[in-house]
């Protein structure tokens, strides 16, 4: 499955849109983590335990977008963007959209 930001694939051409597609996920913080990271606070410096928090969100985001494209019967998902929202304290939403498309190669 190819997935870029841009509007188009480079050598590619599109040849059918199957329309939007979205991924997302909703975490909750940890309290050993939150705790860890007001101390890294207190000191400076990168918050770690919310970084690999953030990440882990933002790979299964992109992962479930890119299983709905594959149900579609998409080889490619354009325009992708990322979004959070705070749900309520100490949980976020992490959103993954794009549009799903089928490309071939340009002749």
């Amino acid at each position: 499955m190819i997935v870029v930001t841009s509007e188009t694939v480079t050598g590619k051409r599109i040849v059918k849109s199957l329309g939007l597609v979205r991924g997302n996920t909703v975490r909750a913080r940890h309290i050993g983590k939150d705790i860890l990271a007001a101390l890294r606070n207190v000191v400076g410096g990168e918050v770690h335990e919310y970084a690999k928090l953030i990440a882990e969100s933002r790979e299964q985001a992109l992962d479930r977008m890119v299983g709905e494209a594959e149900s579609l019967g998409a080889n490619a998902v354009i325009a992708v963007r990322f979004t959070t929202s705070v749900m309520m304290g100490g949980a976020a939403e992490l959103l993954a959209v794009g549009t799903a498309v089928v490309v071939e190669d340009d002749d």
